[in-house]
């Protein structure tokens, strides 16, 4: 992992921000600041960062609202919020961030997630095909890019997608929550069940409106979690 790994931090609370900003220099990452929505977008025409900690409750375009908005981007989101209900870290994931950390938080986990977070990120980068094939379709990893068998583009968020090429790089082997919550959030990430389950569903939906019976590739086993019911080749 690469310790000095660019991240932008956005909090419109200039102690937090700043707190956050003077532990990961502590710790050799190179960390750029923003206020809000508005700042990190002009940060971001200049800088290609490794990560994303955002916080959720900002005046403005609040953090839901980027992560929705920067699914197309592989960068990973750590959200931190001060709500930390179960029902709220769903909603956080299901919008596209890669974690979720409550406030208030200490610094040395907010570390170790956002380690998490890029060890995962190099290992994915690592261990991607370039190409995974099924029933015509096209799954590029790298350029995180879903290609339906009549050649069109399936849009995916960086949850959804993640979970598909999981379950497409294991096809025929049962994955319980648990275990494709580990594949795709984590080690740092609290397993929230449910989370998965939105996901599956969503993934379906947009499979299947990309082709008849895309949906369904990704099969239930009631009790035991899902399994990819495709032949894969990988390129």
């Amino acid at each position: 992992m690469n310790a000095t790994a660019t991240l932008i931090v956005v909090d419109d609370d200039a102690s937090i921000r700043d707190a956050i900003a003077d532990h990961l220099l502590m710790h050799g990452y190179r960390v750029r600041v923003a206020a809000d929505a508005a700042a990190m977008d002009v940060l971001l025409q200049v800088e290609r960062p490794d990560a994303i900690i955002l916080d959720w409750m900002m005046p403005g375009e609040d953090g839901l609202s980027v992560c929705r908005r920067l699914q197309s981007r592989a960068i990973p989101i750590l959200m931190l919020s001060a709500m930390g209900s179960a029902p709220d870290r769903v909603i956080g994931l299901e919008m596209g961030a890669d974690d979720y950390l409550s406030k208030p938080f200490d610094p040395r986990e907010l570390l170790a997630r956002v380690r998490a977070l890029l060890r995962r990120q190099d290992k994915l980068r690592a261990q991607a095909p370039l190409e995974l094939r099924f029933d015509g379709w096209r799954l590029l990893p790298e350029q995180r890019r879903l290609l339906a068998p009549d050649g069109s583009e399936v849009a995916l968020s960086r949850g959804e997608f993640a979970l598909l090429q999981a379950l497409a790089e294991r096809p025929g082997r049962v994955l319980d929550r648990e275990q494709l919550m580990q594949m795709t959030r984590g080690d740092a990430s609290d397993s929230v069940d449910r989370a998965v389950d939105l996901a599956i569903s969503r993934l379906r939906r947009k499979l299947s409106q990309a082709a008849p019976g895309g949906d369904g590739l990704v099969q239930t086993l009631r009790g035991e979690g899902y399994r990819f019911g495709a032949a894969v080749q990988r390129q």
